[in-house]
């Protein structure tokens, strides 16, 4: 089942995607969904943020290749930042380089999964319990601030920085799925989440033991080996197998 966020002229609504149409739940997509009875072709709505979570929660390094890449070795354990959840846009909206103060943004094609229910302490054997479903994700990063500042909170954290969509997919089976990050059509990125070094189970383990995590909270599995810089006019699209395809084109911020 994909669950969509999206808007048309008489509001913003959850929905399910089936094929071209996109039928309206009243609420929230959190337990059993009751159907409105309305219903839209997808061509005619905005496929909006999937969700707005309290908090987004990223694992840094957990591909070998992407912390060769970046110059050191992969964490014994996951290692965890936030982004705030302002920085959340959907499918479609513009990610904001901020010209002012960086040089050099990147693209951070990944997984991400979404909380289901309000949860802490749970062990790796029962979080598929926990988890509604998966999205793409595009862990947009100030390279240049990242090395400057030593943590990551600034670079990762503008506005526009964290693009999710293009629904959320409940049905689908996560340790080994292609994932690719393409820019204007060249691809950048290409690995498989069996390459994750923290798996699914283990991340939800070891961040659930730290906070208490709500539903609609999101948690960035990590980005693969290939990780590049935008630039303002390019079109960047994260795909995700049996998931979907994000996609979002770089203007300069005001």
């Amino acid at each position: 089942m994909r669950i969509a966020r999206f808007s048309t002229d008489e509001g913003m609504s959850f929905g399910v995607v089936e094929e071209n149409t996109v039928a309206a739940v009243a609420a929230h997509p959190f337990g059993e969904l009751a159907f409105t009875g309305h219903r839209y072709p997808l061509a005619d709505v905005r496929l909006l943020a999937p969700i707005l979570p309290s908090k987004v929660i990223a694992i840094g390094k957990n591909y070998a290749e992407h912390a060769a890449e970046m110059g050191g070795e992969a964490p014994a354990e996951p290692l965890i930042f936030a982004k705030p959840s302002t920085s959340v846009i959907g499918p479609g909206e513009a990610i904001a380089y901020p010209e002012k103060l960086s040089e050099r943004v990147d693209h951070e094609g990944e997984l991400a999964l979404v909380i289901g229910r309000m949860c802490r302490e749970v062990p790796a054997s029962r979080a598929a319990e926990v988890i509604l479903g998966y999205t793409c994700a595009n862990d947009v990063t100030a390279r240049d601030l990242q090395a400057r500042d030593g943590q990551w909170t600034r670079a990762k954290g503008f506005d526009t920085f964290c693009p999710l969509g293009p629904w959320i997919e409940t049905e689908v089976y996560p340790a080994d799925l292609a994932i690719s990050t393409t820019v204007n059509g060249e691809v950048r990125q290409s690995a498989r989440t069996s390459q994750l070094i923290h798996d699914i189970p283990k991340l939800v383990e070891y961040v659930s033991q730290v906070m208490t995590l709500l539903p609609g909270d999101v948690i960035l599995t990590g980005t693969p080996a290939g990780v590049g810089p935008l630039e303002v006019g390019d079109e960047v699209s994260v795909t995700v197998e049996n998931v979907g395809t994000l996609t979002n084109r770089v203007i300069a911020r005001d």
